[in-house]
């Protein structure tokens, strides 16, 4: 018979849960035998370089992409689930991405666009916007601090504004976790550092975060673990301070390099 501490804490669910997950986009096979579980809650980094296949992961999770079968077997689940439809899926998984924001080029208010969360749509186009849905868009521009943006166009915003309403629009349904592919691209110092404030205060809230970069500096310090990869594969999967070290971050990259950490954050130096 087992004991059971009552002190000890229940397992941590599954939230993502990969074996043996090979993709080919057309011809070209950009995921090699994936093979990864991600908990309920953790704040994970994915990182790696350009074309090291880190984006049709993500898409792989949306089911934009499929794995193929082979004579391995294939598992490729979340939440347990081998079957989602996909709004549900967006019910769970938030993603913030570069293609979603360019997507944007009709001229929503900041309001607007985080409203159209609830209908996965780029606009409202008609739809009926309960005054639920306007209570709860009101409160994520409060705790995402840009009230200031609820009336302007979105096309009139910049990088980094445009960048917190696309996370206050996959906030709408109370995610279990946020998926964030390159979210710094283009943003400049400032920007960089009120992103880097609002990441920390949504992983502080008990939204997991998932964050896909190519930039050391971009992995805040909430985020306890790293995965590395390269080339279609994860390479190195562990705690942070493991995973960022001169020797593997300069292989990641293939650079002579040397990583430093300052107040939680980690930059690479030497190269």
């Amino acid at each position: 018979m087992t004991v059971v501490n009552p002190e000890t804490p229940p397992p941590q669910q599954a939230l993502l849960d990969f074996e043996n997950v090979t993709v080919f986009c057309g011809t070209k096979k950009v995921l090699d035998s994936l093979s990864i579980t991600f908990g309920e809650g953790e704040n994970i980094a994915i990182l790696g370089p350009n074309g090291a296949g880190k984006s049709s992961f993500i898409r792989t999770i949306l089911r934009e992409l499929y794995p193929v079968a082979d004579n391995n077997q294939v598992i490729f689940r979340i939440h347990g689930q081998d079957v989602w439809d996909v709004f549900t899926l967006r019910s769970t998984i938030g993603v913030v991405s570069n293609d979603l924001q360019y997507t944007f080029t009709r001229p929503l208010t900041g309001r607007e666009v985080i409203l159209s969360g609830f209908f996965s749509s780029i606009g409202l186009f008609n739809r009926t916007v309960t005054p639920e849905m306007e209570m709860k868009a009101d409160e994520i521009l409060a705790f995402l601090e840009i009230e200031h943006l609820k009336d302007r166009r979105m096309t009139a915003m910049s990088s980094g504004e445009s960048r917190r309403l696309l996370i206050g629009r996959a906030l709408v349904h109370n995610p279990k976790v946020l998926i964030l592919d390159e979210p710094t691209n283009s943003l400049d110092l400032h920007a960089l550092h009120t992103f880097r404030d609002i990441l920390r205060k949504i992983a502080r809230s008990g939204t997991g975060i998932i964050l896909v970069t190519h930039n050391l500096h971009d992995i805040i310090p909430e985020i306890t673990r790293v995965v590395l990869m390269k080339d279609g594969r994860f390479c190195g999967d562990g705690p942070k301070q493991d995973m960022l070290s001169d020797a593997k971050i300069g292989d990641l990259f293939c650079v002579p390099l040397h990583v430093r950490e300052d107040g939680g954050y980690y930059y690479a130096t030497g190269f």
